[in-house]
């Protein structure tokens, strides 16, 4: 597949997921950067990510890179937390000519400003991406001395997927992953699935206000607009941007999830 990749700032931000998890950083970027075109890949009929080995994630998410090049696109958001954490230094490697940010550095950054007196952290996420340790020693490296506790809780994602966001069973599936992180009192705990702020509202229940739960969908909104401004690749224009989306399964299925997530028709979708 060609790569066509503009570095300009007329051209699309590309977004690549295992699924419909993404669909939250598309969202958080939707709203911060509204006049910018985005292309959004999806690849529904190899989910989930997180139960293959780091080969297969690395070479899915170079596939998908690959398509996402041949629309145009200025930057690549990795918005999977097991892509980001198997395959970021390859992508980055195979493709130098475009800017490629994935979804952990973003929230370690805002940890480490933020909130730097933390001595307990926790992250939870998918199989791949907490046996990768990829958030545990970025998260060391920020904050030397941190106690970093990890967990894969691999039925969020289909949770999320059929839409129990608010339901008994989700209820007893996080405290059946969690309530030993709970019981060691920590500061913050990290969504490390980019499905899993969709159960936030029941996480932060079950956690108590007092403690952080983090999502990484809204940090690296905002570091994309950083390197947007920085590569002065910001789109000036002051129209709303056009929304593709591309999807290796079911457009139907897709779309419906999709609009349950952004709360707004999804017109667009196209099968690859």
């Amino acid at each position: 597949m060609a790569r066509t990749s503009v570095n300009s700032s007329s051209s699309p931000i590309g977004i690549f997921d295992s699924g419909v998890g993404g669909l939250t950083v598309f969202k958080e970027v939707r709203k911060l950067l509204p006049f910018e075109d985005m292309v959004y890949l999806g690849d529904t009929a190899r989910v989930p990510y997180g139960t293959k080995s780091q080969e297969v994630v690395i070479k899915y998410s170079i596939q998908n890179a690959e398509f996402l090049l041949s629309k145009g696109v200025k930057t690549i958001i990795v918005a999977c937390n097991t892509a980001s954490a198997a395959s970021l230094p390859y992508l980055k490697d195979h493709f130098p000519e475009v800017e490629i940010i994935g979804v952990i550095s973003p929230v370690v950054r805002y940890i480490k400003t933020n909130l730097h007196s933390l001595t307990k952290v926790a992250v939870v996420g998918t199989k791949t991406a907490i046996t990768s340790g990829a958030y545990q020693r970025a998260l060391q490296e920020a904050l030397p001395g941190v106690k970093v506790l990890s967990k894969p809780c691999p039925l969020f994602v289909p949770l999320v997927e059929e839409g129990m966001f608010d339901h008994r069973v989700t209820d007893a599936v996080i405290d059946m992953y969690l309530s030993e992180i709970r019981e060691a009192k920590v500061g913050a705990v990290i969504l490390g699935c980019t499905h899993y702020p969709m159960l936030k509202k029941p996480l932060q229940k079950y956690f108590g206000e007092k403690v952080a739960v983090i999502d990484t969908a809204f940090h690296t909104a905002v570091s994309l607009d950083s390197v947007l401004c920085e590569k002065s690749l910001k789109n000036d224009r002051s129209v709303d941007g056009r929304n593709e989306f591309y999807v290796t399964d079911s457009v139907e299925s897709f779309k419906k999830t999709a609009e349950l997530f952004l709360k707004f028709s999804v017109d667009q979708v196209f099968h690859i």
